[in-house]
């Protein structure tokens, strides 16, 4: 790979990744209520499951759901589903570290989620796209899987980090509520748009 091909993904890469998106929401709101060290298995969840997205875009599975439309759709709506129940659990968190009703994402349930998120999946598809070397193509998809990899996994977890800032500052039951509503809405909002795309 090319420096100015490897310079272009390292900028899209970078801008895709500290973005809003559902996986740096959820890290938030999971840092400010659950605080970072039970937030790293939804790290190492977007991790692991961007990594085999973009290794299995590679090899052609975004294929098969052109070849079934349906499946994707499906995938979509219980995407969605799963997400509302996410925003619900952390719309009823009333409490700082409350483990109760802010529901802990899983490392695997983080990584199944990327197949259904739909920024991952725009910045997958344009990685293995935009930013592979035909020529060298098993060696160029393996360094913009990695370079990917670890610019999301240090996105969300800054995400994360932030969302432990701002927690002594969400030690006002009020302020955690309004937070945590906000918090789902977002979440919500920002997989809305899949729905009716395509």
């Amino acid at each position: 790979m090319s420096w100015s091909l490897f310079a272009g993904l390292f900028v899209f890469s970078t801008v895709s990744a500290f973005t809003p998106g559902p996986n740096n929401l959820l890290a938030l709101a999971s840092g400010a209520n659950r605080g970072f060290r039970k937030t790293l298995p939804h790290v190492a969840g977007v991790a692991l499951g961007f990594a085999v997205m973009i290794a299995l875009i590679g090899v052609g599975l975004g294929g098969l759901f052109k070849l079934y439309p349906a499946l994707y759709l499906a995938l979509r709506y219980l995407a969605f589903a799963y997400l509302a129940y996410l925003a619900y659990h952390i719309a009823r968190s009333d409490g700082i570290g409350d483990t109760g009703s802010a529901k802990e994402v899983s490392v695997l349930g983080s990584a199944a989620f990327q197949w259904v998120n739909p920024k991952a999946w725009i910045a997958a598809v344009t990685v293995v796209s935009s930013f592979t070397d035909p020529a060298r193509f098993p060696q160029s998809l393996a360094l913009a899987a990695l370079t990917n990899v670890s610019l999301a996994a240090g996105a969300v977890s800054v995400w994360a980090l932030f969302g432990t800032v701002v927690k002594s500052w969400l030690a006002k039951p009020r302020r955690l509520r309004v937070f945590n509503v906000s918090m789902a809405l977002l979440l919500v909002a920002s997989v809305v748009p899949s729905l009716f795309h395509g």
